[in-house]
């Protein structure tokens, strides 16, 4: 063991390395009797692509570059394909990313148009489909943009004619509800093929405050009766609905302040713990109904379990296996089970688990160490105390490195990592961007914030017309808690986020005195601006509940904005924008850095073309990677090996 300061050990985790392995499968399903999901190519463009389980356990990419296999509905997407087995022929639906069509593909022939292209704003987007063949149709979630206005959008359920005929032809949709509803997820249908149910909820609401059940008669002639709420409502969040193999509609809601399973208004397994989360992507499932009538479920408190629930006796036995995390992506197909897990010394991988044995086994996208283990960082689950002392919950992953240690004198510089939403939360999983930084000596503490999800509805309401000032707080007594245990240097503090993450960033940066220096990631920076037509239908009202009525408290949008309190900045930080951001477009970053101009401020700004919200392509997530390094190696004095020297401009 040799001994070096903290920040300047060698790594074989590179960013080329981590922007590699950057990104998950997602969308895990049956066709037939084979496995399918989506994986990400971050060096193909950053693309998604449909993977194939053959009964042989082979895997293959389904689609080659550049099909893209992701909706954009709601901008953050939502179930992006479908399929069954035909006569013996296997049949797959999918949405296209680039021109947003939903495709039939055969194995064996080119991906065929299904849906017609608008010229009007957006477009049209597909998510959330459910073949049926009996009809000879696919039903799924249309948004269809009626202007150029990122808000002129309406949705719909609507049926696909799987002939191709609708190709060219809009008309040839048919829609089977109207759009008294803003938003709406895919239907689905019973067992029987009688009714029909979905999810509806509208502006200001987000799905995580209040979402309406909604179920209809299905007729013989396939169309939907007069819907009728069965469950939810303004203040009650159902986050998934589906039918049992009897018939007995389930749901997820959070009635009690915990999301719970429930069937035909009775709970299922009564506990302080979550059986469903935020839904951000349409078609997110933390259940699936088997035959046997027996449930797998995704469920947890601040970290989710697989397992399998009887609904007669409320029994639940989890999967056992080496998983401390699962997505909220579970499929059933006769006693098999899909999910996809991880923990914190494997990423994502595609898991199934046998109801009948208990017996659980990865099957897909398995894990396979990059480099040697002993370099991932060992993370510690912390609670720490903050104002009016209430719970912060938290990540803390300190360096580590196999064969390196510092002085004994020396405590470490640390980053707190802010995570978006901010609605949502950090799981507990081989992340080898943490890793990046663990592994040269830089500690990483990821913070739960009071809003973060998964801690139940008193915790996530804790940021209600907050934010700005829970989220700010909660990271910064995390970061001074560190230090005064002595964990962390007081002095070699830094935050970075994305999204809202950047938001708090930036906050933090602009209010407290706690961090030296700070990473901004596609970022929030003027709360009125965005929420006065600057972001995407989704979100557009979002800052109603995060931080009150506009018209209300005006003064409180420009009181917390980063953006108004500039001339606060002093300490170095780094900006990061993809160009084709709609959901946090450029001129948040713009009109922030024209505050900045002459102040004198260390600081760079790297705008990348071709991104959007969220980076994809591994060129640009190794230039992140590097940048961030670069800074932090500047503002702590640390000298990492083989990193190119960020220039910041004053």
């Amino acid at each position: 063991m040799q001994t070096a300061a903290y920040g300047s050990w060698p790594s074989p985790i590179d960013a080329a390395l981590a922007a590699a392995h950057d990104g998950h499968p997602e969308w895990v399903g049956f066709v037939g009797d084979e496995v399918w999901w989506t994986a990400p190519r971050p060096t193909e463009g950053g693309r998604r692509t449909l993977v194939r389980r053959r009964a042989d356990g082979s895997e293959e990419s389904v689609l080659p570059a550049p099909w893209n296999v992701r909706s954009r509905v709601i901008e953050y997407g939502g179930l992006p394909w479908a399929g069954t087995v035909a006569d013996g022929e296997l049949l797959v639906v999918f949405v296209n990313f680039t021109d947003q069509r939903l495709y039939r593909y055969e194995p064996g022939s080119d991906p065929r148009p299904l849906t017609p292209v608008s010229p009007v704003g957006g477009g049209l987007r597909w998510a959330d489909p459910e073949l049926r063949l009996d009809r000879g149709e696919v039903w799924c979630v249309l948004e269809e943009f009626t202007g150029d206005g990122l808000t002129d959008v309406r949705r719909v359920l609507t049926a696909v004619p799987l002939d191709g005929s609708a190709e060219q032809d809009r008309d040839a949709v048919r829609e089977l509800t109207d759009d008294r509803h803003r938003f709406v997820t895919g239907p689905r249908i019973s067992p029987d093929g009688t009714h029909a149910a979905w999810l509806a909820w509208d502006h200001p609401r987000m799905p995580w405050d209040g979402t309406e059940l909604v179920v209809a008669d299905l007729t013989a002639d396939g169309t939907l009766g007069d819907p009728r709420t069965v469950a939810g409502g303004p203040e009650e969040s159902i986050a998934q609905a589906d039918w049992a193999r009897d018939g007995g509609l389930l749901y997820v809601s959070d009635r009690t302040g915990w999301w719970n399973l429930y069937r035909d208004g009775e709970p299922l397994c009564p506990r302080e713990e979550e059986f469903g989360g935020a839904l951000w992507k349409l078609g997110l499932s933390w259940f699936a109904p088997l035959d046997s009538g027996l449930v797998a479920v995704v469920h947890g408190r601040g970290a989710t379990a697989l397992g399998i629930l009887d609904p007669e006796t409320g029994e639940l036995v989890d999967a056992a296996g080496p998983w401390t995390e699962f997505a909220p992506a579970v499929a059933a197909h006769g006693d098999r089970v899909v999910a996809v897990g991880a923990s914190p010394r494997t990423a994502y991988e595609i898991v199934e688990l046998d109801a009948r044995t208990g017996h659980a086994r990865v099957i897909g996208a398995a894990h396979d160490d990059p480099v040697d283990p002993a370099f991932y960082p060992e993370p510690l689950i912390r609670t720490f105390t903050g104002p009016d002392g209430r719970e912060i919950h938290a990540h803390v992953y300190p360096p580590h490195h196999p064969g390196r240690t510092a002085p004994a004198d020396e405590p470490p510089p640390y980053v707190v990592w802010v995570h978006g939403g901010p609605t949502s939360r950090a799981p507990l999983v081989l992340d080898l961007e943490i890793a990046y930084f663990t592994s040269r000596g830089i500690g990483v503490a990821e913070v739960n914030y009071g809003g973060s999800t998964g801690y139940g509805r008193e915790y996530r309401d804790r940021l209600r017309e907050q934010w700005g000032v829970v989220d700010v707080e909660d990271c910064a007594a995390v970061a001074l808690a560190l230090a005064d245990e002595g964990t962390a240097d007081r002095d070699r503090l830094a935050v970075r986020g994305g999204s809202a993450g950047g938001w708090t960033s930036a906050a933090s940066l602009t209010t407290t005195d706690v961090y030296a220096c700070g990473t901004i990631i596609y970022p929030i920076l003027d709360l009125a601006g965005w929420g006065t037509g600057e972001t995407h239908d989704f979100e557009s009202q979002y800052l109603e509940g995060l931080v009150g009525p506009l018209a209300e408290v005006p003064a409180r949008y420009a009181e917390r904005s980063p953006v108004e309190h500039a001339d606060r900045l002093t300490v170095p930080f780094l900006l990061l924008q993809g160009l084709d951001d709609v959901i946090c477009p450029p001129a948040q970053c713009e009109r922030f850095l024209e505050r900045i101009a002459g102040r004198r401020v260390p600081h760079a700004y790297i705008a990348f073309e071709g991104e959007g919200h969220g980076f994809r392509r591994a060129d640009t997530m190794i230039r992140v990677l590097e940048s961030e390094l670069s800074l932090y190696a500047q503002v702590f004095g640390i000298d990492p090996p083989g990193i190119p020297t960020l220039e910041l401009s004053k």
